[in-house]
């Protein structure tokens, strides 16, 4: 059976991202298992909270290896912190490296707005990307972070938003996505997004 793994480190917001694929009728497993990772047609890795310790908690039963090794072979989507992890490194509470499948680093955002940025703002779409398949510019998504990607290359960059100053949305590279939003908490638009990452390896 087809089935995207959603990877368990112990800092993911599962519970929604399962709701809103099995909404979509999206077999997804749950799993720390490199063996699932392995077997599934795609991976999604979510993420709440600070960069260093999320990023161990890869390191520690060797996930980051795995995510690595997927990554070659299957569609890979960050969501949130999930897609800060997959840059180079991350300066949050102290410089970090990642997963180094994207170019860049991870910084606070350099705006006067009031940090965290959370609610909902508007994407462009610098890049073309299946991710964004039926999706309008100006399309909202709902946003929870106070840091954000600078991707080394603009090609990587799928997608924008305005707090202030121009925040990386969306990355994408070769197989790898992500999503600085959280696309199960953005409504229709979102259930797009996951309905195109969910189809991209089927």
């Amino acid at each position: 059976m087809s089935y995207t793994a959603i990877v368990d480190y112990g800092v993911g917001n599962l519970k929604s991202i399962t709701n809103a694929m099995g909404y979509l009728g999206l077999e997804t497993r749950i799993t720390g298992d490199a063996g699932e990772l392995e077997r599934a047609d795609a991976v999604i890795l979510p993420g709440v909270g600070a960069f260093p310790d999320a990023a161990e908690r890869l390191r520690g039963p060797g996930l980051d290896r795995v995510l690595r090794e997927q990554a070659e072979k299957k569609p890979v989507l960050g969501i949130c912190l999930g897609m800060q992890l997959l840059f180079d490194g991350g300066e949050e509470v102290r410089h970090c490296a990642g997963l180094g499948l994207v170019g860049g680093q991870v910084v606070r955002i350099p705006t006067a707005c009031k940090l965290p940025h959370i609610g909902w703002n508007s994407l462009t779409f610098p890049n073309p990307s299946p991710l964004f398949a039926g999706l309008d510019e100006g399309t909202y998504v709902y946003f929870v972070h106070s840091y954000c990607g600078m991707a080394a290359d603009a090609a990587d960059v799928l997608a924008l938003t305005d707090y202030g100053v121009p925040v990386t949305a969306a990355v994408g590279r070769g197989n790898v996505y992500g999503c600085q939003f959280h696309p199960e908490k953005s409504g229709e638009a979102g259930l797009q997004i996951l309905k195109n990452f969910g189809g991209l390896n089927r």
